[in-house]
């Protein structure tokens, strides 16, 4: 049997790939990106349904926006923030998918605490 090779993404795009999944390593990250799936919040809203402070969401916003995968839209005096776009949630979705796929778990029954 004649395996065909397949070629590799370069290493700027792997690293840049890397890169992006480390964003997404981070339970605090991916809590705020769950948050803002069901649409966009302000700072004190996202704060105050995780349980965390406002200036530990703010950190968190400053790194997933500058990934690209929330953006901020002013409103009045406040910043509403929001998932950049549908990749964003797709990623989310599918990353449940493949956790829970062997368990038969949904998301709300993930049995796994992780801690990072």
């Amino acid at each position: 049997m004649v395996r065909t090779r397949h070629r590799l993404p370069s290493d700027e795009l792997l690293c840049d790939l890397a890169d992006l999944f480390k964003i997404f390593g981070d339970t605090t990250r991916l809590k705020i990106m769950c948050a803002l799936l069901e649409g966009g919040m302000k700072v004190n809203d996202i704060a105050e349904s995780l349980g965390m402070t406002q200036s530990a969401i703010s950190h968190q916003l400053k790194t997933l926006k500058d990934a690209n995968l929330v953006t901020g839209s002013r409103d009045g005096k406040n910043i509403v923030y929001s998932l950049s776009d549908d990749h964003v949630s797709t990623i989310i979705a599918q990353g449940f998918d493949h956790v829970t796929e062997e368990s038969g778990e949904g998301h709300e029954g993930h049995s796994h605490q992780h801690r990072h």
